[in-house]
């Protein structure tokens, strides 16, 4: 049994020869969402001063303009630069540190799951009453759609659903760019990779 074991794991280590492939994933992954959410702040006056009213009067957070600056930039230029690889474990810095002010400000209030249909049971659902109250509500909204428009062209690329939005999709951004934060860029196709390369040798 233990020799067994000892030539699976043998056999798993051969795939340590594209093991780069992780945190490239990862980066292309992140990258565009990273970069999108930065442009919605920051890519016009409009989305500054919008941002800045919601980070104000929904959000109650200090300083707004300069924290939709702080966290467009992160997640504009930090969306970049995973996407070409380049000081991926400093960015990933700033962009933990907005993933975790998103969700323990916008998202906290909502509990853990980003849509109302889950479990109720589990342990790490606070809000519970959203998911009660999301239920009904869409019960409402599928028989009013039913009753009033063609549900069937309404849903036939995807079911309807409220949105809970809570910390959910912060969080698993936050344990990716962990990730990349111990992991690097990755080798080959990062710039962080062949900067490693020329001053290793110096």
């Amino acid at each position: 049994m233990i020799n067994f074991i000892y030539s699976i794991n043998s056999f798993i280590y051969k795939f340590r020869a594209i093991d780069f492939l992780a945190p490239l994933l990862l980066r292309i992954f992140l990258a565009p969402i990273m970069i999108y959410a930065g442009l919605s702040k920051i890519g016009s006056k409009e989305s500054i001063h919008n941002t800045a009213l919601w980070f104000e009067h929904s959000l109650n957070l200090p300083f707004p303009e300069l924290m939709v600056y702080l966290a467009g930039g992160a997640e504009l230029f930090g969306g970049i630069a995973l996407l070409i690889g380049f000081a991926v474990r400093w960015f990933t810095i700033p962009l933990m540190i907005t993933m975790i002010v998103a969700a323990t400000t916008a998202h906290w209030g909502n509990g853990w799951h980003q849509f109302h249909e889950a479990n109720q049971t589990v342990p790490w659902e606070w809000r519970t009453d959203l998911i009660e109250e999301g239920n009904k509500r869409k019960a409402i909204v599928k028989n009013v759609l039913k009753e009033h428009a063609n549900y069937k062209y309404l849903s036939e690329t995807g079911s309807i659903t409220i949105l809970k939005n809570g910390i959910e999709v912060a969080s698993a951004y936050f344990i990716m760019l962990l990730a990349l934060f111990f992991m690097g860029a990755g080798r080959y196709l990062s710039i962080d990779y062949y900067l490693s390369l020329i001053f290793s040798k110096e």
